[in-house]
């Protein structure tokens, strides 16, 4: 494993470790070159709400899922099943990754949806 992924996960440790300790819903990001994921995980680890570039319905309205315009679609996404299963404040797991580009761009959709974090 390169040092900068095993860095990527130390940072994602210890923030998880800050959360899971608050009890808090927890929004975790994973991007990848071509995609990016959300996941709304309650405080006992179960998911209970998912988006992502992969899936069919974004899959055909984007032309790439690997830019800002993915990332907000994602964010937008993520934010309306969030709200429909009740959920309204969530803490950001940005999986170690810098809060920069894509990342922001998912989290300020999500904020816009209605999310608080």
């Amino acid at each position: 494993m390169s040092a900068r992924k095993t860095a990527r996960l130390r940072r994602a440790r210890k923030t998880r470790a800050r959360i899971s300790a608050a009890g808090a819903h927890r929004l975790c990001v994973f991007r990848s070159p071509r995609h990016i994921h959300a996941q709304l995980i309650a405080p006992g680890a179960a998911v209970l709400a998912s988006a992502s570039t992969v899936e069919a319905g974004l899959r055909k309205e984007l032309k790439n899922g690997g830019n800002l315009d993915a990332a907000r679609a994602v964010g937008k996404r993520i934010a309306e099943r969030a709200v429909a299963a009740g959920i309204e404040r969530v803490a950001f797991d940005r999986s170690g990754f810098r809060y920069h580009g894509r990342i922001k761009a998912l989290a300020e959709a999500a904020r816009e949806g209605g999310l608080t974090f």
